[in-house]
């Protein structure tokens, strides 16, 4: 039983900057959408958000909330490779206190990701299973655990 209660899904709109817009971005990315991962929602990021929104029929608002976050996600996990594990690297390099001990954004989930995901699991009392689902992913973009 978690003891935790995870935190929803932030709503993201255009003129937010910093976390978690580079994880969308990556996301987006993920999804087929070509965006620039700058941290900054802007024309680009938010016209990418509208064109997903109207593929998955949802509503076309430009507005990143619950629905288009669920959307957004895929599950990753070791092995795993692409914009989506960036998006998770990303997610604990803006939890790192030092760079120097913040995860590579390379896009390869290997034993550090692996290690980084577990950490956050076992710390929110939910599944230690290494794997990136719905919950894990939203208590990521919510900003849980970080600082």
């Amino acid at each position: 039983m978690s003891t935790t209660t995870i935190l929803p899904f932030p709503l993201v709109r255009r003129g937010d900057q910093g976390h978690p817009v580079p994880s969308l971005q990556y996301l987006l990315r993920a999804n087929g959408r070509s965006v620039t991962v700058d941290g900054i929602f802007g024309p680009n990021t938010e016209a990418a958000v509208r064109a997903f929104q109207q593929s998955k029929g949802l509503a076309v608002d430009g507005i990143v909330g619950p629905n288009t976050w669920s959307a957004l996600i895929i599950q990753v996990k070791r092995g795993s490779q692409g914009d989506a594990v960036r998006a998770v690297q990303e997610e604990f390099r803006f939890r790192a206190g030092e760079p120097s001990q913040a995860l590579q954004v390379d896009g390869i989930f290997g034993p550090k990701t692996d290690a980084a995901v577990r950490g956050f699991q076992q710390a929110l009392g939910i599944t230690v299973d290494g794997i990136v689902g719905p919950v894990t992913w939203r208590a990521l973009i919510s900003g849980m655990l970080s600082g």
